[in-house]
């Protein structure tokens, strides 16, 4: 069954990367709730806390892979770890400018990653995950 659309954290430690993402979320709906992190520990964190209150989940993660401290694979690790019930409403996209075709290979061999695209997202982008993981149109 497919899910609404609320909610979208975007993890990169690029600010500019952020600032574009976000205008192109608002463009394409003004409804949807943007949450940004440049850390990913800060992001796992956020989670768990939600997790602990009545607050629901976030729909989607877009998630960068190469960044300090902790990059989108060491997210994912931890990630996994996280109580299911936490995960199981959550798309994760890598969202990502690496040029290494392994990072694709993994990521679709990822079980919490349900796709890889490269930077800069598109409105386009954005319509097609909604239409292929969510139940609201854009």
């Amino acid at each position: 069954m497919k899910k609404n659309l609320h909610t979208i954290i975007l993890i990169d430690d690029n600010e500019a990367d952020n600032f574009l993402h976000q205008i192109i979320i608002k463009d394409t709906d003004e409804s949807i709730q943007i949450v940004t992190f440049q850390n990913a520990e800060k992001a796992l964190l956020h989670l768990a806390q939600q997790h602990s209150s009545d607050t629901p989940p976030p729909a989607l993660i877009l998630l960068d892979i190469n960044m300090p401290a902790m990059n989108g694979w060491e997210f994912l690790e931890a990630y996994r770890k996280l109580d299911d019930t936490c995960k199981k409403h959550i798309v994760v996209v890598m969202l990502t400018t690496s040029p290494n075709p392994d990072d694709e290979t993994k990521a679709r061999n990822n079980p919490d990653v349900r796709d890889f695209i490269s930077k800069p997202l598109s409105s386009e982008i954005l319509e097609k995950l909604v239409r292929d993981y969510f139940s609201t149109q854009l």
